[in-house]
């Protein structure tokens, strides 16, 4: 078995592994590079059978629903068999009828939890973790007798912990070489940890008791750990949930119906101005009657504004004033912090000015602390350990043994 990172041994986002074993290949994950100015075609890697037929390339395996990790799939050729999970799937599928980027793949194998898919001489076996995108795993690739685990993304302090933790106490053995994602590398010390949901979900109540007017939540809606968070304190605080119909429809592709949809008691969907605009155009038609029964016309915005939390976005600005809904209000900031110091922050940073709108940050990463990191790997106890995803490989020595350090582009052998 021989593997290549093509990008992401030495940055987070953009991650792309190739993986060959019998003259034959995969590759793990079709990034886009977080500091990307846009997603073009000449981003792809040189990876033979990306852009033009090449039966050596078996499939791609896209470990997670995230930009960073599909974000130039959509410029792969389209026959291309891509693994990845089926609520994945459903999500990125329900996503591409609103934004650009989206994607849908038209020869898909699916990944479920624990069940091994055999394509040419390679067995992969996904694993299920905690991360902030749905549907994310880990994977274990077993070639020409030998074994190589990429973890992914993934994090010990979500709502599906557990995922992440029967990992650790039931490892896969025999590894002969562990690809760590360490984005927390660098960025936090050793005994540091991370807030988990739960945490998060105190401060939320707090945030709503001390808010008098509408709680806006700027979240993304494809956190569903965060959507679910949020849905929790406001049960407890008497408030409604009001999410868009593109969130609504992210709820609805996971095929889930423990987690908050839109057409639950307590949940209400908005039709913004632009995505109204855009149904009518895309010929959408079909999907705005499932929530007739939930929905909310912006009058009652103000109407209900003590009673209500909605999630937000920089879009929907126009649309909350002339709804005239923002009296008493506050924001909530649920994302990285790093996107409010990006230039394209900078209309929403006005706009919060000229509202007076005080705002407070409510977050947590998406990624395992290093003592998350070293659990994992302690545990799997690999030959070898080789960086990616990470700003930081330098600093991989301090906390792990058999740290073996690659570069963009080099093939090397397992």
């Amino acid at each position: 078995m021989r593997v290549c990172i093509h990008r992401g041994a030495k940055q987070i986002g953009g991650t792309c592994i190739e993986i060959e074993a019998g003259s034959r290949r995969i590759a793990f994950d079709i990034c886009l590079p977080l500091d990307a100015a846009d997603d073009t075609a000449s981003m792809l890697p040189a990876v033979p059978g990306f852009r033009d037929p090449d039966d050596s390339l078996l499939a791609v395996v896209i470990s997670h629903p995230h930009q960073d990790h599909y974000g130039l799939a959509r410029h792969l050729r389209p026959d291309l068999p891509i693994m990845i999970g089926g609520a994945a799937d459903r999500i990125l599928k329900a996503a591409a009828c609103f934004i650009r980027s989206g994607v849908s793949f038209q020869n898909l194998i699916p990944l479920r939890d624990r069940r091994v898919v055999e394509i040419g001489p390679f067995r992969v076996l996904p694993l299920l973790v905690d991360h902030s995108a749905y549907d994310a795993y880990s994977l274990l690739a077993e070639a020409d007798g030998k074994r190589l685990f990429y973890t992914g993304d993934f994090r010990v302090h979500g709502r599906k912990a557990a995922l992440v933790e029967r990992l650790i106490e039931h490892p896969p053995a025999g590894v002969d070489v562990l690809l760590m994602e360490g984005s927390s590398i660098g960025r936090l010390d050793e005994d540091d940890s991370f807030p988990t949901e739960d945490d998060l979900e105190h401060e939320f109540v707090d945030a709503m008791h001390a808010t008098k007017g509408t709680v806006l939540v700027y979240a993304s809606g494809q956190n569903i750990d965060r959507l679910v968070t949020v849905f929790r304190a406001c049960r407890k605080t008497g408030r409604q949930l009001v999410i868009d119909l593109y969130t609504a429809e992210v709820l609805r592709a996971t095929g889930n119906d423990r987690i908050p949809q839109g057409w639950w008691s307590g949940v209400r969907v908005f039709l913004p101005h632009r995505q109204r605009v855009w149904a009518k155009r895309n010929e959408l038609f079909d999907l705005v009657p499932r929530y007739r029964a939930n929905r909310i016309d912006p009058e009652e915005l103000a109407s209900a504004a003590s009673t209500t939390t909605a999630l937000f976005r920089p879009s929907l600005c126009e649309d909350l004033d002339r709804a005239n809904c923002l009296a008493g209000a506050s924001v909530i900031y649920s994302m990285w912090s790093g996107y409010l110091r990006d230039e394209r922050s900078e209309p929403f940073l006005k706009w919060l000015d000229r509202h007076c709108l005080p705002m407070v940050k409510v977050h947590t990463s998406g990624h395992a602390s290093v003592r998350g990191l070293k659990r994992l790997a302690d545990a799997i106890r690999p030959r070898r350990l080789v960086p990616v995803h990470s700003f930081s490989p330098d600093r991989y020595s301090d906390y792990f043994d058999n740290v073996d350090i690659r570069g963009d582009g080099e093939w090397w052998e397992v």
